[in-house]
C-alpha cells in the first residue's frame, strides 16, 4: 500500500459511513477535503492583491504545498543561517464554488503551515492569518461566503527579514489546506481527546471526551454518541449522551469505555484504535469525526529510566529538521514516510522535532511505523536568537523572527500544539523550548558563561527572566493534555538550576550536558534527566549505556538539512547521520552498528590524506570513496568492517586476509595490497554466516542505471517517488567517481520535483534537473500528476548510455 492510500483514511475524515447501531438519516454529510489543488501565485507585493476583482489569469497556477524560496538560486548576498536562500512576500489566490447545500453550514479553512506571517481573506473580507510559520490555524468563512455562486480566497505571506531563523525554514504555503463544511452543531476542532487512564493485561480504560459546538442561531438538542473500534474494525462499544446547547454555546462530555484484553501500541507493534464520535439532531447525523489513538502506558522514572508499557526501554532518537533536501520545506507526505522509515530501519525508535512542530503527517506516519516523539514548540522565546547572516557564528547577527510575535501568540500556539497532537500515541513529550537557556543567547548569567559562545551584548537581560514565562507555557501545555510530561532542550544546567527553570519541568532535557548527569542526579535526585539533544561521540553513547538514570539519547542530526550553514558556498549542516538524499553516511553505520538488532556487515577503504595543521587523518570517514575498491596495483590500503557480529571472515580474490579488531574507524581492521578483484566479507554468529558485503573494481564508467523505490503512484498529485540513479559501468558496477553532470526529465503523467546530490557545497539550485553526482549516485524526485497515465523518467549523461524507467499513476 502506498503512503497516500495510507494517510488519506486519516486525514480526509470523510463521514459517509455509519456504524452498527447507528441511525443514519443523512441529508447533507460533513466535508472534510483537501483543498491544495489549482492555486494561483504571484511573488512580490502589490495593491489589493486580496481583492475579487483583481485579474489573476496571468498568475503561475500551481498545487500545494509550495515553497517559493526552495526554488530560487542560491546567492552569498543572502543570509548563510537561513541558507543563502530569499524570503520575501507572495501571493497566493483560488477561486472555488460553494455549492447550494452548504447553505445553512459552518465552512472554514485549516491551514497546517504557512510560513509566515500569513492572512487570509475571503471575497475581500480578512478572515484570520498566523505569525507563526510551523503551527497549524483555521480560518472561518462562513460569514462571508457567497453559497451557490463563486468565492475568492487570498492569501498574503510575508517573510521581508530573511534572517529570521537559524535554520532553513521555507517560505509560502508549504503544508495541506483542508475545506470543512459542517452542520452548525459540531464537533469543535481538536475536541475529541481520549486518554488510557488504566490498561493491564485483562483490560484498558478509555475516556473519550469531545467538546461539541453551537455555531447556529438557536438552541439545539443533540445526542452525542462514541464507539470505540478496534484494530483489526471491529466495534467494541458506544456510549451516548443528550445535550441542549445555547446558540453560540459549547460543552465538553466525557465516555468511557473498555477494551478487554487491549493489544498495546508499541514500538514493535504500533497497533491502532479508533474513537468515534457522531453528532445526532433527533436521527439526522450532522458531524462525524475518527480518531485513531493507541493504548499505551509509560512514565519516566529518576532512577531507571523510561518505561514503556511497563517495559524498559532506551530511547533511540534522532533529531529531524523539516525540510528534505531538494523539495525544501514543501515535502510530499511519501518523501516524509520513506525518511521515517529509514529512521526506523537504522534501529532507532523516536524522533524530535527540531525546534517546531511537525507537518500533521509525520505525526500519523509515527503511530504507524512506530515511533516515539517529542514535539518541541519553540526555538526562541520573547527575545531574538542571533541568527547567522554571513557565516556561522561569525559577521553580523540579526535577531528578527518568533521572538516579535511571542508575547501575543506564544500560549495560544503552544497550546494549538498540544491539541493538534494529543491523541497521538507517538508521542510521549511537549517540549516548550530549545535552548532558550543558552549562554548569552540572549540571556545573561553572571556566573557561568560558555567561553566559545559570543559575547553577551550589553543589557543583556538577566536568565532569571525564564523563571518567570516557563510557568505560562508549562499551564497552556497542561490545560490541554495534563497526561504527558512537559520538558525543555536545556544547554546550560548551571544557571538553569540555579534560577530552578530545571525544577519547574516533568522531566529535564540535557543538550550536549553529559558532564552534568552524574552530579544533577545527586543533587537533584527526584530529577528525571535525559539527552535531548547530542553529539555522535563515544561519550554520549556511554552515558546512556553506563547509567540506567540516563533514559535516551537524541543524535544531532537525523539528515542533513538547509540553514545553519557556513562560509559560502556551503549552504546547509553536514552534521545528518543521513545526507539530504536519505543515503546512510560511511561513518554512521557505527550508529547502526549500536542500534540494528539486525545482522550485518559494511566493508570500508580508508585513505590518509592531510587535515588542518598538515596532520595526517585516517579512517574511511575521511575517504572520498569509502567504497571505491581500485587504487595502484600493489599500493597498501586499510580496509574497515563495521558489524554488530563478534567474528567476520574476509576474503580478497578467494584468498584469506588476517582482520584484526580496531579501536578506531570500525570493529575489524586490515591493510593490504591493493589487487584488483573482489573484496569480501562474511559477518558470523556461532560459526554460521548471518550477512555479507562485498566490493568490487568497477570498470570505466559505461551507463546510467535508474532504480525506483515504487513503480506504482496514487494519481491524485501529490503522490511521489524516489529514483535512484547511478553510474555504472558495462557490467553494472557502481562508479563511485565518476564526474560526469547527468540530467534528469520526467514525460507523461508525472514531473520532477528535484534531483538531489548531497553536496551541501554545491551552489547549483535545488530545482535545476542537471546535477553532478558526489558518489556516483543522485536522487530524484518524482511526483505524480491528476491524471492516471505512465510516468516516464529519462536520464542523460555525456559519454554514458542513458536510462529509462517507467512508473505507473493509478487511481
Amino acid at each position: 500500500m502506498n503512503c497516500s492510500s495510507k494517510l488519506r483514511p486519516l486525514l480526509l475524515l470523510l463521514s459517509s459511513v455509519c456504524l452498527p447501531g447507528a441511525a443514519c438519516a443523512q441529508e447533507s454529510p460533513p466535508v472534510r477535503e483537501l483543498f491544495d489543488n489549482d492555486w494561483r501565485f504571484q511573488l512580490g507585493e502589490l495593491e489589493d492583491g486580496q481583492s475579487p476583482e483583481l485579474d489573476d489569469s496571468q498568475w503561475r497556477s500551481l498545487d500545494l504545498p509550495h515553497d517559493w524560496s526552495a526554488e530560487a538560486p542560491f546567492d552569498p548576498e543572502f543570509a548563510s543561517g537561513t541558507g543563502y536562500l530569499p524570503g520575501g512576500v507572495g501571493w497566493y489566490r483560488k477561486t472555488f464554488n460553494a455549492p447550494d447545500e452548504w447553505q445553512g453550514r459552518e465552512v472554514s479553512l485549516h491551514f497546517d503551515g504557512v510560513y509566515r506571517n500569513s492572512e487570509v481573506w475571503l471575497n475581500g473580507q480578512r478572515v484570520g492569518g498566523r505569525p507563526y510559520g510551523y503551527i497549524p490555524f483555521s480560518v472561518r468563512i462562513t460569514p462571508h461566503l457567497n453559497v451557490g455562486g463563486e468565492n475568492v480566497i487570498a492569501v498574503r505571506v510575508a517573510r521581508d527579514e530573511v534572517a529570521d531563523s537559524r535554520w532553513y525554514p521555507g517560505t509560502g504555503i508549504y503544508r495541506h489546506v483542508w475545506l470543512q463544511a459542517t452542520d452548525p452543531a459540531h464537533i469543535a476542532q481538536w475536541g475529541t481527546f481520549v486518554t488510557t487512564p488504566r490498561i493491564t493485561d485483562e483490560r484498558a480504560d478509555i475516556l473519550v471526551s469531545n467538546t461539541v459546538a453551537n455555531e447556529s442561531d438557536g438552541q439545539r438538542k443533540l445526542r452525542v454518541v462514541s464507539e470505540v473500534v478496534d484494530p483489526s474494525g471491529a466495534p467494541l462499544s458506544h456510549q451516548t449522551t443528550s445535550v441542549t446547547l445555547p446558540a453560540g454555546g459549547e460543552q465538553t462530555l466525557a465516555h468511557w469505555h473498555i477494551a478487554k484484553e487491549p493489544q498495546r501500541w508499541s514500538t514493535d507493534s504500533p497497533v491502532l484504535y479508533t474513537a468515534v464520535t457522531r453528532v445526532f439532531d433527533g436521527d439526522r447525523l450532522v458531524d462525524q469525526t475518527r480518531t485513531p489513538f493507541g493504548v499505551r502506558s509509560y512514565y519516566f522514572d529518576p532512577n531507571e529510566g523510561f518505561f514503556l508499557n511497563g517495559e524498559p526501554t532506551l530511547i533511540k532518537g534522532l533529531c529531524l529538521h523539516h525540510d528534505a533536501g531538494v523539495v525544501g520545506a514543501a515535502v510530499p507526505d511519501a518523501v516524509l514516510e520513506r525518511r521515517l522509515r529509514l529512521v526506523k530501519e537504522l534501529g532507532a525508535n523516536a524522533v524530535r522535532c527540531s525546534h517546531n512542530p511537525m507537518a500533521s503527517e509525520l505525526y500519523t506516519l509515527c503511530d504507524q511505523i512506530g515511533l516515539l516523539v517529542m514535539d518541541e514548540a519553540f526555538d526562541e522565546w520573547e527575545l531574538g536568537k542571533r541568527k547567522w547572516v554571513k557565516g556561522r557564528n561569525v559577521g553580523r547577527a540579526e535577531r528578527f523572527g518568533y521572538n516579535e510575535d511571542f508575547e501575543e501568540w506564544a500560549e495560544r500556539d503552544a497550546a494549538d500544539m498540544v491539541r493538534r497532537g494529543r491523541n497521538h500515541p507517538s508521542i510521549i513529550l511537549w517540549s516548550i523550548g530549545n535552548e532558550i537557556d543558552y549562554p548569552g543567547d540572549p540571556y545573561a548569567h553572571p556566573e557561568f558563561f560558555d567561553p566559545a559562545a559570543p559575547p553577551v551584548d550589553d543589557g543583556s537581560p538577566s536568565v532569571t527572566r525564564l523563571a518567570v514565562v516557563a510557568p505560562k507555557l508549562i499551564a497552556a501545555v497542561k490545560r490541554h493534555d495534563p497526561t504527558r510530561p512537559v520538558t525543555m532542550a536545556l544547554s546550560n544546567m548551571p544557571a538553569s538550576n540555579d534560577i530552578g527553570l530545571a525544577n519547574m519541568l516533568d522531566v529535564a532535557g540535557y543538550n550536549y550536558q553529559e558532564q552534568y548527569y552524574e552530579q544533577d542526579h545527586r543533587d537533584f535526585p527526584g530529577r528525571v534527566i535525559y539527552g535531548s539533544e547530542n553529539g555522535r561521540g563515544a561519550r554520549s553513547w556511554q552515558a546512556v549505556v553506563d547509567n540506567d538514570h540516563i533514559s535516551s539519547i537524541y543524535l544531532w542530526v537525523g539528515f542533513d538539512f538547509l540553514g545553519e550553514a557556513g562560509p559560502w558556498p556551503n549552504h546547509g549542516s553536514q552534521a545528518g547521520v543521513f545526507d539530504t538524499r536519505g543515503f546512510l553516511k560511511p561513518y554512521s553505520y557505527q550508529q547502526k552498528k549500536q542500534w540494528d538488532s539486525e545482522p550485518f556487515v559494511r566493508l570500508f577503504v580508508g585513505r590518509q590524506r592531510r587535515g588542518d595543521g598538515g596532520r595526517r587523518r585516517r579512517g574511511f570517514g575521511y575517504a572520498e570513496h569509502p567504497r571505491l575498491w581500485r587504487a595502484e596495483e600493489g599500493a597498501e590500503l586499510p580496509v574497515f568492517v563495521v558489524t554488530n557480529t563478534d567474528e567476520v571472515r574476509l576474503t580478497l580474490n578467494g584468498e584469506a586476509v588476517e582482520a584484526e579488531r580496531s579501536r578506531f574507524g570500525g570493529d575489524f581492521v586490515a591493510r593490504l595490497p591493493y589487487a584488483a578483484g573482489e573484496l569480501q566479507v562474511e559477518a558470523l554468529s556461532d560459526g554460521e554466516v548471518v550477512a555479507t558485503d562485498s566490493l568490487q573494481t568497477p570498470g570505466d564508467a559505461a551507463r546510467l542505471q535508474l532504480v525506483a523505490d515504487r513503480t506504482r503512484l496514487t494519481a491524485d498529485g501529490q503522490d511521489a517517488a524516489h529514483v535512484e540513479v547511478r553510474i555504472v559501468d558495462r557490467d553494472g558496477r557502481l562508479v563511485s567517481d565518476s564526474d560526469a553532470k547527468v540530467t534528469l526529465s520526467v514525460g507523461g503523467a508525472g514531473r520532477l520535483l528535484g534531483v538531489d546530490n548531497g553536496d551541501q557545497n554545491d551552489t547549483t539550485a535545488l530545482k535545476n534537473p542537471t546535477k553532478q553526482p558526489r558518489d556516483g549516485r543522485l536522487l530524484a524526485v518524482v511526483q505524480s500528476g491528476r491524471e492516471p497515465g505512465q510516468v516516464e523518467v529519462t536520464a542523460t549523461a555525456e559519454g554514458l548510455a542513458p536510462a529509462t524507467i517507467q512508473l505507473e499513476a493509478a487511481r
